[in-house]
Parts: structure tokens; sequence; C-alpha cells
């Protein structure tokens, strides 16, 4: 993986750590009140609603789609983090252990991404963001099915898996929309 994806992640995670911690200044870590199941769902509302404005090339609500990508991903890790610590009945978390966690898994997928990157040669270049979408949505309808099933599966990755890879295809999504208001501008 080159260093321009490198660094194209890390300005799309900055991002989304800005939001995630604006929100916490606000909220504190009010999510952590949310089982998985919740998070999923609110994962999938933001998805459903950037295929539902590309679909209809219009939208109401002032919002655009690169917000519902941040959302994505920081619900994600929040995800990620509520299975890490599903036992804590401390919902309650100071900002730095907030962090930690949130770093710890923003990590770990930048890490998959770069292994993944290696072995298909960053073929998410070639993509549209709306195949982003559908991908991620496809990820939330495994969740989901994993979850009714009370996380067992018989051959596929679990649900920390798909939430990685959801991750990875929101920044995907992130860098290209960046890349697509500024094509002439070298990194």
């Amino acid at each position: 993986m080159d260093d321009k994806t490198s660094q194209q992640f890390d300005e799309a995670i900055g991002l989304c750590r800005h939001i995630y911690l604006a929100k916490m200044k606000d909220y504190g870590t009010a999510w952590r009140v949310l089982r998985t199941t919740s998070l999923t769902d609110q994962i999938y509302i933001k998805a459903n609603r950037i295929r539902s404005i590309d679909q209809k090339g219009a939208q109401k609500i002032n919002e655009g789609i690169i917000p519902e990508f941040v959302g994505i991903i920081n619900y994600s890790v929040m995800a990620l983090i509520q299975l890490e610590l599903k036992d804590s009945k401390q919902f309650d978390m100071d900002v730095e252990e907030a962090v930690g966690l949130f770093e710890k898994y923003v990590t770990k997928a930048k890490n998959l991404m770069m292994d993944k990157n290696h072995d298909y040669g960053e073929a998410w270049r070639n993509m549209r963001v709306s195949s982003f979408t559908d991908i991620i949505m496809m990820r939330l309808l495994r969740i989901k099915q994993i979850e009714d099933h009370q996380g067992k599966t018989f051959i596929s990755e679990g649900v920390d898996a798909n939430y990685l890879d959801i991750i990875n295809y929101a920044v995907f999504a992130l860098i290209k929309l960046k890349e697509s208001v500024h094509p002439d501008r070298e990194e």
C-alpha cells in the first residue's frame, strides 16, 4: 500500500475522530447504553439514507452524505467497543478511555485495510461510491443475521470482522468523495 492511501485513511479518520470527540463533549458516552443490535440499526439508517439520496438524486434534509459516512464509521467503532465491553454495566467512560478504544479499533481497521490492499492491489480505487454503500448494506444484513442467531456462525466471519470492513468501505467512500471534489489536487 502506498503512503498516499495511508495518509488519506488518516485524514478521513481524523474527521471522524473530531466528530466523535465533539459529540462526546456534548453527550458524554450516552451511546454506551445502546446494545450492538441498536448500533447496527443506526448504521443501517445512515447507509439507507445514502442509498436513498443516490437513487432519488435529491434530498430534503440539508446534510449531505459525507456526515452519514462519518456516522457509519463512528457507530461501527462504538459497536466494536460495545462488543469488547459487553459485560460492563458502566455506561460512563472517561475521555481518555473512549479515545483509546477509538484508536484501538481504527488502527485495527487500518491494518486490515493495508493487508487487503496488498493482496487486492487497491481495487477499491476503481469502484463507485454507490458500490461501497451497497457493500456496507450487505455487511449490515450479514450482521443482523448473525445477531438474530445469537452470534453463531457456521463458516463465516463474526460481527466484529464485518464492522471492521464497514469502517474501511466508509473510509474508501470518504476518500473517493474528497477526490471527486478536488480531482486535480495532489495529496
